[in-house]
């Protein structure tokens, strides 16, 4: 429990979900233009041999790193709502909607999964 009585205890908590959401959104994208490597490299290579995985290391290791960062966008809304119990009212600003963070944040995790879905399902 916080003892400081201050509001910017509150609003460093809610920067730190935001600086975790941020990463957890650029390990997305990073995963998806690596999972995406493949088809460049067949545009670049159109004699490549037609035997050839078009997904291979690089469409796992893309997937992984989209559910991963699925993954910490989960857990650092979970840590964030931990740590959000241990505040008094008194540090957070009456009014302020709190939960809009999470739920940014749930959201990001919700696409990152869906996308992860749908390009395991994508595969021909």
């Amino acid at each position: 429990m916080s003892d400081l009585n201050d509001p910017r205890v509150f609003f460093a908590a809610e920067r730190t979900l935001l600086a975790w959401n941020r990463t957890s959104l650029t390990l997305m994208g990073f995963g998806f233009m690596i999972e995406r490597f493949a088809l460049v490299l067949r545009m670049l290579a159109p004699n490549m041999d037609a035997n050839h995985n078009p997904h291979g290391p690089s469409f796992w290791i893309g997937i992984s790193f989209i559910t991963i960062g699925a993954a910490i966008a989960l857990i650092s809304s979970l840590q964030y709502r931990r740590v959000l119990r241990t505040f008094r009212p008194i540090e957070i600003p009456s009014g302020y909607l709190v939960n809009m963070p999470v739920l940014a944040t749930l959201a990001l995790a919700v696409l990152g999964v869906l996308l992860a879905v749908y390009l395991i399902a994508d595969i021909k």
